[in-house]
């Protein structure tokens, strides 16, 4: 395990403030291989719940498939202007056999038995592949990807790169250009990555948050 060196609490605010939703991407800066490798790995360390992953990032760089995507995120033009586009899609489905590929991954990685841990399978099993029908489980599987995109867009923000998440598109047409339903997936939400243009108003203007007594409560 690498030691921990915690970012001080200033540092963390202050990138969290300069943070914002990029309307409008500088087309002419792309992220390095170093830093989208780094957001990559941070993608991957995502937390979910029981470990299960139930998900896939899709990067797309390919210009030519943006274009398509375009008329299918009503032309917002961050979908081709940005560096990086990532759709966060969700397991249309998910089954024993994808909690078993999770048990041998980690029984690999923790060098432990996959008998050793029949009693975490079984609770997965039990509480979610039993326990809900398809629609639930679906519906699980995609509010596991906004873990992911909280995550990634805390990632981006300390390594100084821009984003947008963005909701406002057509997942059917998604999934149909990116075959993500032949893969057992459907896509959720997109984020678009790179730099913001000098010339973008919103990013001079005031973060709007509700005051922290109106959304946190002490017991």
């Amino acid at each position: 395990m690498k030691p921990n060196n915690p970012v001080p609490a200033e540092q963390l605010l202050g990138q969290l403030h300069w943070r914002y939703a990029t309307k409008q991407f500088d087309p002419s800066r792309k992220i390095d291989a170093h830093t989208w490798a780094a957001l990559e790995e941070a993608l991957t360390l995502s937390a979910s719940s029981g470990g299960l992953q139930p998900w896939a990032f899709i990067v797309v760089t390919d210009q030519n498939i943006r274009a398509k995507l375009l008329p299918a995120s009503f032309g917002q033009p961050q979908i081709t202007t940005a560096s990086h586009l990532v759709v966060f899609a969700a397991r249309t489905d998910l089954t024993e056999a994808d909690v078993d590929a999770h048990i041998a991954r980690t029984a690999e990685v923790q060098g432990v038995s996959v008998e050793a841990l029949a009693p975490f399978r079984a609770s997965l099993i039990g509480g979610l592949v039993a326990a809900k029908n398809a629609m639930e489980r679906r519906a699980w599987a995609a509010k596991q990807t906004g873990i992911a995109l909280g995550n990634f867009l805390a990632s981006v923000a300390l390594l100084g790169v821009d984003a947008c998440p963005m909701e406002g598109f057509l997942p059917p047409q998604y999934d149909e250009i990116l075959g993500l339903g032949e893969q057992g997936f459907t896509s959720v939400s997109l984020c678009a990555v790179g730099y913001r243009s000098p010339g973008d108003p919103y990013a001079a203007r005031p973060k709007v948050r509700f005051p922290k007594d109106r959304v946190i409560f002490h017991v």
